[in-house]
């Protein structure tokens, strides 16, 4: 076996210690740009300041995408200017951002993904809860999951839309990896497993080959099942890694969902739309007269000004038997002006027309 030069080592070693010093006074001085930043934006607005800049942030991770040279995974590099980006916004003032929790969940994650781990979390009991949140002004944004890739839309986060004045100012998609945890190390031991609904269903085919004779328990979320399975002797979870680490659990099973792409799809809400990045959704809530070809004539604008339909999801209406209404999701910005001509057509056809907001398509 060839040695290794420890003069040869010795130099990396001091390059490294080089390259880190540097890196440092340039994230350094990038934190001051940030608070200059704030001070320029307080001058001119006083309280009515906007910080949080989400056509902005993901401009910056789309050009760093595109310019990175590797070795790294641009995905990566892209999580390590998030994080960058999140502690100095937090400079400016931390955001304030409603979760369903209780901590460990999924949605927590997705919350820190999109915002990085400076913005603080604030963990509600109920979808509902996040919404009274965000319209109260208690926190600046909220993040609720709205749709699964195998098991379909969460019905209501969709709902909740109807009535509330918050806008979609971003989305986030999560893989979801399900593990099964427990204070028991002998998995056979296993009498009783906790999880959410959605869970149990998404790691069906593992659970009937793996745990058939234990009885699977519903609960609000994986966080809660973790939560309770570290109290009771036999109980287990399924739940993400997170989860473990917060309530103490060993993992017994790693990835134990059925479909290895699974992935949750998660709205960011607040009270206005996020300017245009470039790369941006409009979400719509519409209804169509209930009649032979209806739907089709109500979505012709689309069609007739090139604009791409990506998600429509009916919902009953609740305004009569059998009335529905619907969400859709298009491509480009309400500002755009191909896809305000669309929504200038559809508003004059459309008996219920409500813009849910304007984002940027999600970068990770």
């Amino acid at each position: 076996m060839a040695t290794v030069s420890s003069d040869g080592l010795d130099q990396v070693r001091s390059r490294i210690d080089a390259i880190d010093q540097e890196l440092l006074r340039l994230i350094s001085e990038r934190a001051r740009c940030a608070q200059r930043v704030a001070h320029l934006k307080t001058e001119s607005n006083g309280d009515q300041v906007q910080f949080y800049r989400p056509e902005r942030e993901v401009a910056v991770l789309r050009r760093i995408k595109d310019a990175n040279p590797g070795p790294l995974d641009s995905e990566e590099v892209a999580r390590l200017f998030r994080e960058i980006m999140s502690a100095c916004l937090a400079l400016e003032r931390p955001l304030n951002t409603a979760f369903l929790g209780p901590a460990g969940t999924f949605t927590q994650a997705a919350a820190i993904k999109h915002f990085g781990h400076s913005v603080v979390t604030r963990a509600m009991a109920t979808i509902d809860e996040i919404f009274r949140e965000v319209e109260s002004g208690a926190c600046d944004f909220g993040v609720v999951p709205v749709e699964n890739s195998t098991e379909g839309v969460v019905s209501h986060t969709l709902d909740l839309f109807m009535s509330s004045p918050l806008r979609i100012t971003g989305e986030v998609t999560l893989r979801i990896h399900h593990h099964l945890m427990s204070h028991d190390a002998n998995p056979s031991a296993i009498r009783v497993l906790y999880s959410h609904q959605q869970s149990l269903a998404q790691c069906r085919g593992w659970l009937d080959r793996h745990l058939p004779h234990a009885e699977r328990i519903a609960v609000g979320s994986n966080a809660d099942a973790a939560r309770t399975a570290a109290t009771e002797p036999g109980a287990a979870a399924v739940a993400g890694l997170q989860a473990a680490e917060i309530y103490g659990l060993t993992v017994l099973a790693e990835r134990i969902e059925d479909d290895p792409g699974n992935t949750t799809r998660f709205l960011v809400i607040g009270k206005a739309d996020s300017p245009p990045s470039g790369q941006d959704k409009t979400s719509l809530l519409l209804s169509c007269r209930n009649q032979a070809g209806g739907l089709h004539a109500l979505l012709m604008p689309l069609a007739a000004h090139g604009i791409s339909m990506t998600r429509i999801e009916s919902r009953p209406s609740r305004r009569g038997i059998w009335d529905y209404v619907f969400f859709i999701d298009i491509l480009g910005h309400r500002q755009d002006l191909a896809v305000t001509a669309a929504l200038e057509h559809l508003e004059k056809d459309a008996p219920l027309f409500k813009i849910l907001g304007s984002y940027p398509v999600a970068v990770l």
